[in-house]
């Protein structure tokens, strides 16, 4: 029986990490589920789900050659197979920028919390002074949107960054 594995890789960028991650893990006949990968500030940033035959372990040691130079970090551990849940309502995507300071994240993500909601991907960016969150959220049925759109908009009023949140078009999923 095949066991669902998730791998991160963390550490100084270079060319190259995704190619040599995905050619040992081919190698090895896992299959790649679901992958995140991203660039923070010259740090890289990676997170698979596999799916194969191997143990952890040996997955692990496969993957040695990347941490060789003492740059990246690699873990993998056996994760329990849960079903991918439902869709609960609509998704939306939030936005909130402005001028950076502490607290921003913290007081969007708590109002989607609040009505509910949960986040499936949130991004940062800082450039500049200039902050930039962009999230993909469900709400469940019976959220208020305008509620929580109001609330979103008193939070980022507090802060004196700018918020939106639309409902994300079947079409750009």
């Amino acid at each position: 029986m095949s066991s669902l594995h998730a791998i991160t890789v963390l550490g100084h960028d270079r060319p190259g990490i995704i190619a040599e991650t995905t050619r040992v893990l081919a190698g090895l006949g896992l299959n790649l589920e679901d992958s995140t990968m991203t660039l923070l500030r010259g740090h890289f940033a990676m997170m698979l789900l596999c799916r194969g035959d191997r143990p952890a372990a040996e997955i692990e040691e496969s993957l040695a050659s990347l941490t060789a130079d003492g740059t990246l970090d690699v873990a993998v551990r056996e994760v329990a197979d849960e079903p991918e849940p439902a869709a609960v309502g609509p998704s939306y995507v939030l936005t909130v920028h402005g001028g950076d300071r502490p607290g921003i994240v913290s007081a969007a993500v708590a109002e989607v919390a609040r009505a509910g909601g949960n986040i499936t991907d949130l991004t940062t960016r800082l450039a500049g002074e200039l902050y930039l969150l962009v999230a993909e959220v469900d709400l469940p049925e019976t959220a208020d949107v305008q509620a929580l759109r109001g609330a979103l908009q008193e939070a980022a009023s507090s802060l004196g960054v700018g918020v939106s949140l639309r409902e994300v078009e079947s079409d750009e999923l």
